[in-house]
């Protein structure tokens, strides 16, 4: 058996000899002491016992970094090819290879794996070590796996220059570009780290990605959250001492002071390289990517963050490429959102966010979700949970409260056909704002929380737009947009596009500016509003003001919508994480109906935001327009982003329009823009109506199943009165916990 223990000079000095050692060049040279000595502690916490294992393709340059990477650390440096594998066989790898096969050779290295014992060292694995299930385990047990992700082709382009008789599994009929994709799998599933290595960029520089990678890994303390409405310099000992990460966030939804939760170190930043190795990337690889970026392993690991992601994006969409984009006209793409089971852009997060959810949440006790809906939220929060495991739909409920006339009739019936045995469909006789107020309201009600917890042992959480886990699935497909152009050969990384999106609660926006944010280089956010046009207003004024405004049905339901939740963590942000002005402006609001920004902060609103709104009327003469031009029909909602886009943009860069649901899902407005007189209100009746019209586009794979299964399904409905909601939770608690 290998041993191989970590080096520590010092430990060759007797303490006295130390003592007087450091005494002396202390007193002589105090700086150099200082650098040295924290050099040595640096290298020592950092490693401890446990090594760093780099993994990846061959051509990766696992060998160099690892050299680097020791020399940093002042660390022994195993390469398994050469210091391991050789030196047991006595023969080169490519005549080891060549000598048993493939087969037998990766058994006969997998046995070498398991005779190493090490500590504190760097060790470069072979390119085809992880494909040995227990040589691996055996090398996690004491190490930190971190993954060397360089783009394929960058590793094609590398290793036409090398001798290709060291790789396993190269032989007739099989091409390298065949193994190389075939070995993701198995780096996938051991890595607790990835570090993307561009082209071009030098082994110094992946070295000391690695370097911070790990210290990452080790110190989740860097990743908390605060509220919206908490002040640094105001917190006491006791809230710092009570730090909350993603995790807590998730489970939690709403902070206890009525703010929205947000990293307090900001979002990651990747670079330009960074980027440019996702453009030959799959959606779900791209996802799985970046979600890393955000959430610390702690939290999630790496392999259960991408078990998570196939599971959320591998069947449950029609469309291979998840998120496709499609040219329109000139410079107009559009960004198809509507591909999930639902419909609509909201599967992206909610086939997603409920598997975070379970792996986040205690055992110990039960949640309730409670989602507050102006359409398309509620039947996919709905198929999203009752798609969790059964074990985890016994502690796992959901309501979801939407405005009982306020959706179109075929979102209603998707809400009451989605409805399971874990997930119901509640409508409030009110409006949407007085819904997503009002599960505000609960949240930070302690009395009846606690009374929940005490009496029935289950704890709210909130799936609406205001949990931060919602917000990450979202920055993933803006960000995937900008890198399928750049594949497409329609503009080259670097080069600036305009995002344009219907807007109501302001999430979807928010998170194409923090993609912008990470580095993706988007030049202006578009706010596209319907009637209910108070962020228009907002955006061009700095008012935000809601006196004497009534909320208006329009043809886009799910931008009807008058106070926009997560505008609160826009404003944080450009104010500086100022915690008592943000309380101090959304206070005014709920209190006064009104609020307006200072002088500066507004300048900084419209250097990232521009704002249009559309009538119902334009709405409609738009849908005609595109589908008589191009064949295309565009939803309701896309209709008012192509509007205020065709107002708004000036023609000289691409602009990316957020088509967030299927036209199908709004068949009566469809067929009223395209002049169909026979309008029948039943809902399957206008989608089969729809379906018969031979020249329109297929109506969307999952809604008439869903509609079908209706039937005569029913819901509950309740008062717009707060007291009426909370007994109607409590009921739903009762019969499923009890």
């Amino acid at each position: 058996m290998f041993h191989i223990f970590q080096y520590q000079p010092l430990r060759l000095i007797t303490q006295n000899s130390l003592s007087s050692m450091c005494l002396k060049l202390m007193l002589s040279r105090p700086v150099a002491f200082a650098q040295i000595w924290k050099s040595w502690f640096s290298s020592h916490s950092l490693l401890g016992k446990k090594n760093i294992i780099l993994m990846g393709p061959p051509g990766a340059g696992k060998t160099t970094v690892g050299r680097i990477v020791g020399q940093k650390l002042d660390c022994p440096v195993i390469d398994i090819d050469d210091d391991v594998l050789e030196t047991t066989w006595n023969m080169s790898v490519s005549e080891k290879l060549q000598d048993v096969g493939y087969e037998e050779f990766l058994e006969e290295e997998g046995k070498a794996l398991l005779k190493l014992s090490a500590s504190g060292s760097v060790i470069s694995l072979s390119g085809s070590n992880p494909m040995h299930a227990a040589g691996m385990q055996h090398m996690k047990k004491n190490g930190i796996v971190v993954y060397l992700d360089v783009p394929t082709t960058v590793i094609m382009s590398r290793l036409k220059s090398k001798e290709m008789g060291r790789i396993v599994g190269l032989s007739p009929g099989i091409s390298l570009k065949d193994i190389l994709q075939f070995r993701k799998q198995f780096y996938k599933r051991w890595f607790d780290i990835r570090v993307l290595c561009g082209g071009d960029i030098a082994a110094e520089v992946v070295a000391e990605k690695v370097l911070d990678a790990v210290k990452r890994y080790q110190d989740s303390e860097l990743e908390t959250f605060i509220s919206t409405r908490s002040s640094r310099s105001g917190r006491s000992t006791e809230e710092d001492s009570h730090k909350l990460y993603f995790s807590d966030v998730v489970t939690q939804g709403l902070a206890l002071d009525g703010g929205l939760f947000v990293p307090e170190r900001g979002l990651p930043k990747f670079t330009a390289e960074e980027w440019q190795g996702l453009i030959e990337a799959t959606y779900i690889e791209r996802a799985q990517v970046i979600l890393e970026r955000c959430i610390h392993p702690d939290d999630i690991p790496a392999s259960k963050l991408a078990e998570i992601t196939e599971t959320a994006y591998g069947e449950n969409f029609s469309c291979s490429k998840i998120a496709p984009v499609r040219h329109l006209a000139g410079n107009q793409f559009l960004l198809e959102l509507f591909h999930g089971p639902t419909a609509s852009f909201k599967d992206f997060a909610l086939q997603l966010v409920p598997h975070l959810f379970a792996y986040c949440i205690p055992r110990s006790c039960n949640y309730l979700i409670l989602v507050a809906t102006s359409g398309d939220t509620g039947s996919a929060v709905l198929d999203g949970f009752s798609r969790l495991h059964d074990t985890d739909k016994q502690r796992i409920a959901l309501v979801n409260f939407f405005p009982e006339d306020g959706v179109s009739p075929i979102q209603k019936s998707q809400m009451v056909g989605c409805q399971k045995e874990n997930a119901w469909s509640v409508g409030v006789k009110s409006d949407f704002d007085f819904c997503q107020t009002a599960i505000k309201q609960i949240f930070t009600n302690s009395d009846f929380t606690g009374f929940l917890t005490v009496e029935y042992g289950t704890a709210l959480a909130a799936a609406n737009s205001i949990n931060w886990a919602r917000l990450l699935p979202q920055i993933v497909y803006h960000a995937s947009a900008y890198l399928d152009l750049v594949h497409q050969g329609i503009i080259s990384f670097g080069s600036p596009v305009d995002i344009c999106i219907p807007t109501g609660n302001f999430g979807n926006i928010l998170a194409a500016f923090y993609a912008k944010m990470m580095g993706i280089p988007i030049r202006k956010c578009i706010c596209a509003s319907n009637e209910n046009n108070v962020l228009t207003d907002f955006i061009r004024t700095g008012v935000y003001d809601l006196r004497g405004r009534k909320l208006i049905s329009t043809f886009s339901p799910a931008v009807d919508i008058l106070k926009s939740s997560n505008l609160e963590r826009y404003l944080h942000l450009i104010a500086n994480e100022d915690g008592q002005l943000v309380a101090k402006l959304f206070n005014q609001l709920e209190n006064q109906g009104h609020f307006q920004l200072r002088k500066d902060l507004l300048g900084k609103l419209q250097q990232d935001l521009v704002a249009g709104w559309c009538s119902d009327e334009d709405c409609l003469a738009a849908i005609h327009s595109v589908y008589s031009t191009t064949g295309y029909i565009l939803d309701t909602h896309t209709a008012v982003a192509k509007v205020v886009a065709d107002r708004l943009q000036d023609r000289t860069c691409p602009i990316i329009i957020s088509s967030t649901a299927h036209y199908s899902k709004f068949a009566p407005a469809i067929l009223r823009a395209l002049w169909i007189a026979e309008i029948n209100q039943n809902p399957l009746s206008q989608l089969h109506l729809l379906s018969s019209y031979s020249a329109l586009p297929p109506i969307h794979w999952g809604l008439l199943e869903t509609l079908k299964k209706t039937g005569n399904g029913d819901h509950h409905v309740c008062a717009a009165d707060m007291t009426a909601l909370m007994s109607h939770i409590e009921t739903l608690i009762q019969n499923h916990f009890m």
